[in-house]
């Protein structure tokens, strides 16, 4: 019986397509992305554009698509992270390597179990404080921060609900604008 060789970050930069993920030391493809899940990605973002910026209540970078190399054999592209700037004073010009302070991901049908399973034990590993879940097909967020080591549901949103949520309550979330409404 052959032992299984766990591919790593230099596996994943030379992998020729560029749509994938490495997730416990196998290079994962990304679905498709459906016309929900770009809308609430790109809605999520410029709600949380203010943020982006230096002044209050700047002092984030808040990034879609982005990979993060966490450990040897992890490094997903989240569909948006955010790193305060007083820990990431600039960008780098590769792929980021310290864990961000907050993660979205929005659950597509494809990858549920990475994104409700396998992904908050590793953003606990690395102490990543805030971890949000979108699911565009039933019109919810569920926000979660890591407090003593373990993850604590913080907000649920479901259909046309607002609200403040940390590490962003300084505006209100529009959960109806976010997922398109109707």
């Amino acid at each position: 019986m052959e032992a299984l060789k766990l591919k790593t970050l230099d596996d994943l930069l030379a992998y020729p397509e560029e749509d994938v993920e490495l997730i416990g030391g196998e290079i994962v493809r990304r679905p498709m992305t459906r016309a929900r899940h770009a809308q609430a990605q790109s809605q999520a973002s410029r709600h949380l554009g203010p943020f982006a910026g230096g002044a209050d209540p700047g002092g984030w970078w808040i990034l879609t698509e982005v990979s993060v190399a966490y450990e040897p054999h992890e490094c997903p592209r989240h569909d948006l992270a955010g790193w305060r700037r007083e820990r990431l004073p600039r960008l780098p010009d590769g792929i980021i390597d310290l864990p961000p302070d907050w993660v979205c991901e929005i659950v597509s049908p494809g990858h549920v179990k990475k994104d409700t399973l396998s992904m908050p034990l590793l953003l606990r590993r690395h102490r990543v404080p805030f971890y949000w879940l979108i699911w565009p097909e039933d019109k919810a967020l569920v926000a979660h921060a890591l407090e003593g080591g373990e993850w604590h549901v913080i907000a649920t949103l479901k259909d046309a609900e607002r609200a403040r949520v940390p590490p962003f309550e300084a505006v209100e979330l529009d959960l109806a604008d976010m997922l398109g409404g109707e």
